[in-house]
């Protein structure tokens, strides 16, 4: 388990800002930074895959086969492997480029899609990196805030959900610090 950098309250619900390695996570569920093919080359992807085993990249091939690709802002959910936690839900950021592409609406869909999951699997934790701020180049400023915008209207749509714990898990300082900001923005906390 990281180190917890804040706490935000949003109702009985907490966002949770922690440096730590999200494989590491002992939450119902983890999300993974992915892409549209879920081939874990790169970046959280690979290291969920090399800390969880090759079954995860296995599941996802047969995810891909079965409903092909999942399209940007779109998630799709498979078993962890031999990681701590239940799932994995493969969340697809957009690849900035620029801002012109309605990369802000995909990464609020993206991350709010992985929530949704999280509520139809019924579990009550989850863990989140900075879905698109790392190869996928999406100014981490703007990532996340619109992060924190996400989680805080799934909060607010789905008042009853079992999820009830958001851990967004940053392996540097540099990036829990960002949503450290985000919050003090997003939330005046």
């Amino acid at each position: 388990m990281g180190k917890t950098k804040k706490v935000v309250m949003i109702g009985e619900r907490e966002i949770e800002i922690v440096t730590g390695d999200i494989t590491d996570e002992s939450t119902d569920a983890i999300v993974n930074a992915a892409n549209s093919h879920l081939q874990h080359g790169g970046g959280v992807a690979a290291a969920i895959v090399r800390a969880g085993g090759y079954e995860i990249q296995r599941e996802s091939n047969e995810y891909v086969r079965k409903h092909g690709s999942v399209p940007t802002g779109q998630a799709a959910v498979t078993g962890t492997g031999s990681l701590k936690a239940k799932y994995v839900i493969h969340a697809v950021g957009p690849v900035w480029r620029g801002g012109g592409n309605d990369e802000e609406d995909l990464l609020f869909k993206a991350v709010y899609n992985a929530l949704l999951r999280a509520h139809e699997l019924g579990i009550e934790s989850i863990a989140m990196p900075a879905i698109s701020m790392g190869i996928f180049g999406f100014p981490k400023d703007r990532g996340t805030r619109i992060m924190l915008r996400a989680i805080e209207k799934f909060f607010k749509d789905h008042p009853g959900s079992s999820v009830k714990k958001v851990r967004l898990v940053n392996l540097f300082d540099e990036m829990s610090e960002e949503f450290v900001k985000a919050a003090e923005e997003v939330f005046g906390v």
